[in-house]
């Protein structure tokens, strides 16, 4: 079976104080290779932080878009309409995703965390959604994560259903091979891009690196 080049889907630091300097890193990302998505996930005591999800994408969108890179709100359906953003990401706790769903309407993407539960995804994929992401696959200091994912629930769910499935929690060019392996139809990391030693450029070369190691002996769609 041919399956499409896993991509990598970026996600912002939980606090940026300078939407400007954030928006130069992610232009700086774009030239390590090739990047899928931007989710804005600006936070404040775990809560969506909506003046700085506003001011980073007002400085990232334009910079997105002129790399054919899709730009996801974090949390919030009211702001990825309000912002025209090109898509919102929820998690099981932000609401039913029928609601968002229908709020969206047709043309915008809605993305459902699932943890580690294959019968979440099928929920959130009945319900609308047009990408689940499961984890976290490995420890992580960006945020809390409630589960843990093991690699064979990307596998099983490649088996059964077409719907995009993201991987996250913890992802960097060391650990992410086996994610890749198993099905991830996009790799999900933050922390990895953005505090990488030699700067985000050379994080995203170094993930699109692992990535075309995997698919060299792949059929390619």
């Amino acid at each position: 079976m041919t399956r499409e080049r896993t991509r990598l889907y970026l996600i912002t630091p939980p606090i940026i104080e300078n939407p400007d300097t954030f928006a130069a890193s992610f232009r700086q990302a774009l030239s390590g290779g090739d990047v899928s998505a931007l989710q804005i996930r600006c936070k404040s005591n775990n809560d969506i932080d909506l003046a700085a999800t506003r001011s980073v994408a007002e400085a990232v969108m334009t910079i997105a878009h002129e790399h054919s890179v899709a730009v996801f709100i974090n949390d919030s359906v009211d702001l990825a309409v309000e912002l025209d953003a090109d898509g919102v990401h929820i998690g099981q706790s932000d609401g039913s995703v029928a609601e968002a769903r229908e709020q969206l309407g047709p043309d915008r993407i809605l993305g459902v965390t699932c943890h580690d539960s294959r019968h979440l995804a099928m929920e959130a994929g009945e319900a609308g959604a047009d990408y689940v992401a499961f984890g976290a696959f490995y420890a992580t200091e960006t945020k809390e994560a409630p589960t843990r994912a093991e690699p064979d629930i990307l596998a099983s769910w490649q088996m059964f259903t077409e719907l995009p499935c993201v991987a996250i929690g913890g992802i960097t060019p060391e650990n992410a091979a086996p994610l890749i392996e198993a099905g991830a139809d996009f790799i999900a990391t933050s922390g990895a891009v953005w505090n990488h030693p030699e700067g985000p450029a050379k994080a995203v070369e170094a993930f699109n690196r692992v990535i075309d190691e995997i698919f060299a002996g792949h059929d390619v769609a």
